[in-house]
């Protein structure tokens, strides 16, 4: 805006300013003419030479041109450039030759001698009513245009100036206004990233410091119902693993008194229920803990990943009689919190164990950026791609085959998702599923 403000001021002014210095230039050159034209009146018949030589000079260097005083033949009595033309006739130069006849001229012309354009002003030397000479002031066209130039640079320097002042003052206003909205961004960041203490200064315009004031009462009020969540969740957890622990004592109690077959089979059903409900409430306190990124990053290698992984199931596995083979495809490095990417593995190899059938294969595939899980399990039923992620819900094989908690897959979603990754699942060729955990190039 600024630069078209002063192109639309500067361009018309350049133009009108051309305009006033060529009407200026003209315009000088005219009264000079008629001025010489006055005084020498008296001084050409009879003529006086040395008056008329003087105000020659002095009307040349009034006007920066060449002044000429002719008699009524056109002979030349005086000349502002030197006494080399006098006596000369110049009664063949148009504008003389119109002066002499009792009329004001002024033209541009070519001149053949000087061989460039010139203004010619030429006025009579009347006396007694008639004209008795002529004065003729002519100047180089060049000239003038020179100094039009000059004067209109001067003025696209002054015009340059003041945009370059107008642009730096612009940019640091722009930079003061924009400085708190920059640093309230930065807070708003800091938030996503899991710093609930982080707060915006109150600073800049009466409506920037409005909502500055607005977000830190947001952030306050966010914080403090996390916290209470948090502080819910862990009570939450600790009150019911208590009766829990309590209730599967008194199961095995009961079971251990020996009592009918048909009631045994239900004690231990009842055992089992209740381990499946402890392991919900656990995997309900790590899903909460996961959507809260404690945890610092670091750069972890995925193929080291799978060999600890492999470790920690191996005994699993066998026990299903089921081969845990971990394979390495290249280096692989992401940015996330070991322990988290431990445990959303987990959850996969979990699943992959759990539906997969006895003598069966289960292969981690890590490296590049991409871990992957494959069984030899049931699959997924067509749509179900992303309802396995959802928390509780439970696929086709998990309907047909053993009970689960259906948090293990929302679990690991939400601990790669933390770190920009992302959790994907998706039918095996030949059978079975591939579920994969997902990071972008570890670049911090």
């Amino acid at each position: 805006m600024l630069v078209l403000a002063v192109v639309s001021l500067g361009v018309p002014l350049a133009l009108s300013l051309r305009d006033r210095v060529n009407a200026e230039v003209h315009s000088q050159a005219l009264s000079q003419a008629d001025v010489t034209a006055a005084l020498s009146s008296d001084l050409v018949n009879p003529p006086s030479t040395r008056e008329l030589e003087a105000l020659a000079r002095s009307s040349g260097d009034s006007v920066r041109g060449r002044v000429l005083i002719v008699n009524a033949r056109g002979q030349v009595l005086a000349d502002s450039a030197g006494p080399s033309t006098l006596g000369s006739s110049y009664i063949s130069r148009p504008e003389i030759a119109a002066a002499l006849r009792g009329r004001a001229v002024q033209t541009q012309r070519a001149s053949h001698t000087l061989g460039e354009n010139i203004l010619a002003t030429a006025v009579p030397v009347v006396r007694g009513g008639r004209a008795v000479g002529a004065v003729r002031v002519t100047q180089s066209v060049s000239a003038v245009q020179h100094a039009v130039r000059s004067t209109i640079a001067k003025l696209a320097l002054v015009t340059g100036t003041v945009l370059l002042l107008g642009l730096l003052a612009g940019g640091l206003i722009a930079r003061q206004v924009a400085l708190p909205i920059r640093r309230l961004e930065s807070a708003a960041r800091r938030i996503a990233g899991g710093d609930l203490s982080a707060r915006a200064i109150v600073e800049g315009s009466s409506e920037q410091r409005s909502l500055s004031a607005s977000f830190n009462e947001m952030a306050d009020r966010n914080q403090r119902l996390i916290g209470a969540q948090r502080e819910f969740i862990a009570d939450a957890s600790h009150q019911l693993r208590t009766p829990l622990t309590a209730l599967r004592l008194r199961l095995e109690e009961a079971g251990a008194e020996g009592v009918a077959g048909q009631v045994a089979a239900e004690l231990d059903a009842g055992t089992a229920e209740v381990d499946r409900l402890a392991a919900i409430v656990d995997e309900l306190l790590v899903l909460s803990r996961a959507e809260d990124r404690e945890l610092k990053g670091e750069h972890v290698d995925l193929s080291l990943a799978v060999g600890r992984a492999a470790q920690r199931w191996n005994a699993a596995a066998e026990a299903r009689q089921i081969t845990l083979t971990p394979v390495t495809v290249g280096a692989g490095t992401v940015w996330c919190a070991r322990a988290d990417l431990d445990r959303a593995l987990d959850a996969l190899i979990e699943n992959a164990l759990h539906y997969s059938p006895a003598g069966g294969e289960v292969t981690m595939v890590g490296g590049d950026g991409r871990i992957e899980v494959r069984d030899r399990g049931s699959g997924l039923a067509p749509g179900e791609e992303e309802l396995v992620f959802e928390r509780f819900h439970r696929g086709r094989a998990g309907r047909l085959g053993p009970s689960g908690s259906g948090l293990g897959l929302a679990i690991a979603r939400t601990l790669v998702r933390a770190w920009h990754g992302d959790a994907r699942l998706s039918n095996r060729p030949g059978g079975g599923a591939v579920a994969a955990l997902e990071f972008p190039a570890a670049d911090r």
